[in-house]
């Protein structure tokens, strides 16, 4: 069927009037309808209620905005109040289960749903991630007719116990169906699909805007010979979309998103990004600019998302800058301008942007900036929808925002006036302070290491933290003058040993510095103690009585000189050789010691073996020890 009308000649009821066999709608549902103002069909509600309402399959597509929501909706009700339940049905076992991919969409239905059917005896229960656990079990537990519901939240009660069951289930809706194939959700939709009747018995609707092959096998898979029903337009875009395309830089796509809305003044705008951190940023700008802005995204608080929603439906917020969480299904009356500051990676989420304008015959504007990072989807789009987008050209001029008037105090709500306090908590500051804190709740809870304010450094990134601990830890490595002279003392043998154990009469901190005892606990007695080393050593030349005191004192410190190696051999009672090799030596009046600078301890020079000597006694040693039983 072809069709760029908004609405068609069939009314609702006109059904099961004529000799085509189609089914007559419930005298209450066609009263609700009309009380609502829905009185004619859309080319796709035309389509698929002559088919959906005797009960069988259907997989529909049209594009966005053209009721495709009714039309599922209408075939639901319908179908509860002209069929009796399941004789042995217990409260917990819902009759119509519809899925959405997004809260948003989910809430969309609802409404559209309680605007016709809040009268006919049906209980509808809503169900999505986010707010009110213990509320939504309770309702469920309570018993519903119809769930709308996103498939995880729902997936959490329908493991529970005496929660919700699905074995009763009479009709299942998949909305916008490829989305949720394409945001992972297949394990999900198939989880739910096997704990409901079979095929079979079952009747179940598909709809979306875009109905690709790999999504229809799919769904196939789980429906009982469907009947395929399209809605062809000349294009796949909505016909009174005016699209246009821009090729700014990077760096100038915020001076001209600020210029065109200011030739824009006074329009419902849209603005979609691709990224979460890019929503703030656009978010912030055009707050700073002096526009009243709402922003949805996964990150935002849920309640927080349907109060900026709310108002942004309302009139009382400008611009709603989103991710494509907010481009399936949200029919948001009166925007007149879609914004891709980013264009989407997805040609059909394209389709589904600028489909939030121009619905049900209005006109709208489709604008899109092809940057330098997204620029490559371009192709890709314009093949997809079967058209060249006109491009403009970014001129400095453009780039000028005009002046605009003074920010007017928007407006009250119907429920009254809106609170001081309520402002706050929507102001952009408030809302992106708590989606960094949630954010971070979030990695905490799952074990991955983020800091409160949700950048991507870890815990061990920030100040103060266990990384300046490291940092602290690594500074004596820099600030060892000691570590050559320490190399010198073990070249010599002797002085090791004697320098490494503390001076009596002197403070700890003349020793080593300050915190010079906890270094060598964390060293493990290695290469801080070389800074003492060298210090010692030089103190022994005029302190030999105190030194002497120090060597003796140092069997308490024995074991952990012992872990030490020199030439491959433990210390063991060599180590006390040396140190009475070097005390002796140090109460020699006539010995001539080695310089301080050296690092080397007190030694005669005439009992001193050149070096050639040492050398070749430690190669000797070397080739002819036994092997080591710790090797």
């Amino acid at each position: 069927m072809m069709s760029d009308k908004p609405l068609t000649d069939i009314t609702f009821s006109s059904f099961g009037s004529g000799e085509d066999g189609t089914q007559a709608l419930h005298p209450a549902l066609l009263a609700g309808l009309e009380a609502a103002g829905f009185t004619r069909c859309t080319p796709i509600q035309a389509l698929t209620l002559p088919v959906a309402l005797p009960g069988r399959d259907v997989a529909g597509q049209a594009q966005t905005g053209t009721g495709k929501t009714l039309a599922f909706l209408v075939a639901v009700i319908n179908r509860l109040l002209s069929r009796p339940a399941l004789a042995e049905r217990k409260p917990e076992d819902p009759r119509a289960l519809i899925l959405a991919p997004t809260r948003e969409l989910a809430i969309q239905i609802h409404k559209d749903a309680m605007k016709f059917g809040a009268d006919l005896g049906l209980k509808f229960a809503l169900v999505y991630g986010g707010v009110d656990y213990d509320k939504q079990r309770a309702l469920l537990q309570a018993g519903a007719d119809v769930i709308i519901a996103t498939p995880g939240r729902l997936i959490d009660y329908v493991k529970q116990h005496k929660v919700v069951s699905l074995h009763a289930c009479e009709i299942c809706v998949l909305d916008e169906a490829d989305r949720m194939f394409d945001l992972g959700f297949i394990k999900d939709i198939r989880f739910l699909l096997r704990r409901m009747p079979e095929r079979t018995t079952r009747q179940t609707l598909l709809f979306s805007a875009t109905l690709s092959h790999r999504v229809l096998e799919l769904a196939y898979e789980h429906m009982n010979e469907p009947e395929k029903l399209v809605v062809e337009a000349e294009f796949i875009t909505a016909a009174k979309v005016r699209q246009k395309i821009y090729y700014p830089a990077d760096d100038e796509k915020i001076p001209l998103l600020l210029g065109l809305l200011s030739r824009s003044e006074g329009a419902r705008t849209m603005v979609f990004v691709n990224t979460k951190a890019f929503v703030e940023r656009v978010a912030r700008a055009l707050d700073r600019a002096g526009y009243r802005v709402a922003v949805l995204s996964g990150d935002v608080p849920q309640k927080k998302r349907e109060s900026l929603l709310k108002k942004f439906q309302a009139g009382q917020l400008e611009i709603l800058v989103a991710t494509d969480v907010a481009a399936r299904g949200l029919h948001i009356d009166g925007v007149s301008h879609v914004y891709n500051y980013d264009l989407p990676f997805d040609a059909e989420d394209y389709v589904h942007r600028i489909g939030r304008t121009a619905r049900l015959g209005a006109e709208g504007d489709a604008i899109s900036f092809a940057c330098e990072r997204y620029a490559m989807s371009l192709p890709d789009i314009e093949r997809y929808i079967d058209q060249k987008i006109p491009s403009e050209p970014v001129t400095r001029e453009l780039m000028t925002p005009l002046p605009r008037p003074e920010r007017v105090k928007p407006a009250p709500s119907a429920e009254g006036e809106v609170e001081a306090g309520e402002d706050e908590d929507l102001s952009l500051g408030t809302i992106f302070r708590e989606a960094r804190e949630q954010r971070a709740a979030d990695d905490a809870k799952h074990g991955r290491g983020g800091r409160p304010g949700g950048g991507g450094r870890g815990a061990r990134g920030e100040r103060g933290g266990p990384r300046g601990e490291g940092e602290a830890r690594r500074r004596p490595r820099r600030e060892e003058p000691g570590a050559p002279d320490q190399a010198a003392g073990a070249a010599a043998g002797v002085a090791e040993p004697v320098a490494a154990a503390p001076v009596d009469g002197q403070p700890q901190g003349a020793q080593t510095g300050e915190g010079g005892e906890r270094r060598r606990r964390r060293r493990g007695g290695r290469r801080d103690e070389g800074a003492a080393v060298a210090d010692q050593g030089a103190q022994a030349v005029g302190q030999a009585p105190a030194a002497a005191g120090s060597a003796e004192g140092d069997s308490d410190r024995a074991p952990r000189k012992r872990r030490r190696r020199r030439g491959g051999k433990r210390i063991d009672g060599e180590g006390a050789q040396s140190v009475d090799q070097a005390v002796r030596a140090l109460e020699t009046p006539a010995a001539v010691a080695v310089p301080a600078a050296s690092g080397a301890a007190a030694k005669p020079v005439e009992d001193s073996p050149s070096l050639f000597k040492r050398i070749g006694s430690k190669l000797k040693s070397l080739v002819t020890r036994a092997p080591s039983s710790r090797h």
